[in-house]
């Protein structure tokens, strides 16, 4: 180890602001769903350019694609399609509604899901498609929308990586598929701690959606409860969750939502920086977004080549040992027990995945990240791979 402080693979950029909002919305007596997460959802629709978009709080990202999915009437006997190369939340979604995963691999010049293996895929039973925008960079939104045109599919962005991401230069969430889910987990381009967005044109989706978040009754109960005439009575309509944002977290993501355009900046500034600095390695950097487009950089993900002089757990390794975190996205669905099992999967079905999952780990990438932090990593994996 060096005689650095160790940086780590990521870090939240808090500051007084939110401190002072949190401690604003403690004084107020209103903790749970409130006036500070109305004006979140109002702010967000308002932030992605388009007022008219009706935006529903979550205390996460998965919790708003099981709400999306279940909003579009997913259920037993359908079938989902998503990218092997996600997190689980992407697919364990549509398993909690009953209905069976169909994992496609990707692209391999941009690590998101691939069109052509999406249409192979799509079969009688296929109700639904999670698309997935890999480290920030949208996928083929246009190429994806149309074939859910043709086969009568509902779509169900997974947004967790894509704030401020555009697609054709439109931001992700305004596009035309059913619904977009961003997340606010510690490490994406802004946080709450825990949390997430559900942002829909259609009306009626985002009715059951609000009123699925919270145990399936029929009222908000921030309504009934601020109410200043007797307003006590409810109607449970359905088995639902508990899936609201409490005002706490909207609260921090309010103000977090301010800086999200800097935060990115900071984030490309730095992947411009690795950019330049493996120049001449044998790696692969990350793809860059359209010409006129926007990519969030919620990941930067290295590629080893063939001819790479240590392979990459033992970069990995050299990294730690520099003082240096870093990551791994992903281990792909089909190497994982449940999945694998579930569907008899092998690593030779995906080939793309299963090769970008062996030669790639994610690089520090934060606004919290000084220049001399930059330079730092820049200089590890140039000794590691010289």
């Amino acid at each position: 180890m060096t005689g650095l402080p160790f940086l780590p693979f990521a870090r939240p950029e808090v500051g007084d602001d939110e401190i002072a909002a949190v401690v604003e919305t403690l004084r107020t007596g209103w903790l749970t769903t409130g006036p500070q997460a109305q004006r979140f959802e109002a702010e967000f629709a308002a932030f992605l350019g388009d007022e008219r978009l009706h935006c529903v709080a979550v205390n996460s990202a998965t919790a708003g694609l099981h709400l999306a999915l279940e909003a579009v009437g997913v259920g037993p006997g359908d079938e989902v399609i998503t990218t092997t190369h996600t997190f689980t939340a992407s697919a364990e979604v549509a398993r909690y509604l009953g209905a069976d995963v169909k994992l496609v691999d990707i692209d391999p010049a941009t690590l998101n899901i691939a069109p052509a293996a999406v249409e192979a895929a799509v079969g009688p039973r296929t109700k639904a498609l999670v698309p997935v925008h890999f480290g920030g960079l949208a996928a083929d939104m246009p190429a994806l929308l149309g074939i859910a045109r043709r086969h009568g599919l509902r779509v169900v962005e997974d947004a967790a990586h894509a704030l401020p991401t555009t697609c054709g230069g439109a931001s992700v969430g305004t596009l035309a598929s059913d619904a977009a889910v961003f997340s606010f987990y510690a490490n994406k381009t802004i946080t709450t701690g825990e949390g997430g967005m559900l942002v829909t044109r259609d009306a009626a989706l985002a009715r059951r959606a609000r009123v699925m978040r919270l145990h399936g009754i029929s009222r908000d109960a921030f309504d009934r409860f601020t109410a200043t005439a007797p307003s006590w009575y409810y109607e449970i309509v359905a088995p639902g969750f508990k899936y609201n944002l409490t005002d706490v977290a909207a609260a921090i993501g309010r103000v977090q939502l301010t800086k999200a355009h800097a935060f990115r900046q900071r984030r490309a500034r730095i992947a411009a920086a690795y950019d330049e600095g493996f120049a001449g390695l044998p790696v692969l950097t990350p793809p860059h977004a359209a010409p006129g487009d926007t990519h969030a950089w919620h990941l930067y993900v290295l590629r080893l080549a063939d001819d790479a002089p240590i392979g990459r757990d033992a970069l990995i390794e050299r990294l730690f040992a520099a003082g240096i975190g870093c990551s791994v996205h992903y281990i792909p669905l089909h190497r994982q027990p449940y999945w694998r099992e579930r569907y008899g999967l092998t690593d030779a079905m995906f080939p793309a995945s299963q090769r970008a999952y062996e030669r790639s780990l994610s690089l520090p990438i934060y606004p919290a990240m000084g220049d001399a932090d930059v330079a730092r990593v820049i200089d590890a994996v140039r000794d590691a791979l010289t």
